[in-house]
């Protein structure tokens, strides 16, 4: 398999408990496979001289490069902030559900990896910090005055409202 960032082979390496493609001459990217990532991606996760190796590789991204194509399917992959570590942008096939992640980046995704709490204190604090729409709020009320009328039917006639 070629590196979708620099077109240089891959390179299979055990990283402990799971095996990657690495582009070891070429951009020092790592492809993970669908389920992957989330076995390495906290700090206590995986082992051996390949990871160790990989971790140390500093963090280097061609921001001009444009969306890149997965390896497995070649369709167009999606960049976003991973899930666990809101500072670092990965790339993912939406249809085969791997990873590529640029050099780097994996210690990055380790060094900075969130709690359950703290991804959903951060998601909150996104969720408020979004501008809303005039028609928002009333939306708000109007779902929050369903729900007081459900509840009270529920009491008075439990088999109408769950």
């Amino acid at each position: 398999m070629n590196c979708p960032a620099c077109g240089v082979p891959m390179v299979e390496e055990d990283f402990g408990s799971v095996s990657v493609d690495v582009c070891k001459n070429g951009c020092k990217g790592i492809w993970f496979d669908w389920g992957e990532l989330k076995d390495l991606d906290e700090s206590h996760e995986g082992l051996g001289k390949a990871l160790e190796e990989a971790l140390k590789n500093p963090r280097a991204k061609d921001t001009d490069r444009g969306p890149l194509k997965c390896p497995k399917c070649g369709l167009e992959m999606r960049s976003h902030k991973y899930k666990s570590a809101k500072q670092v942008n990965v790339d993912e096939c939406y249809a085969c559900g791997g990873f590529f992640l640029d050099s780097g980046e994996l210690g990055q995704i380790r060094d900075n990896y969130m709690s359950e709490e703290e991804r959903d204190a951060y998601v909150q604090r996104l969720i408020e910090e979004t501008p809303l729409r005039d028609d928002t709020h009333k939306a708000k009320l109007r779902a929050a005055g369903c729900h007081a009328l459900g509840s009270l039917f529920s009491r008075r006639w439990p088999f109408v409202w769950p």
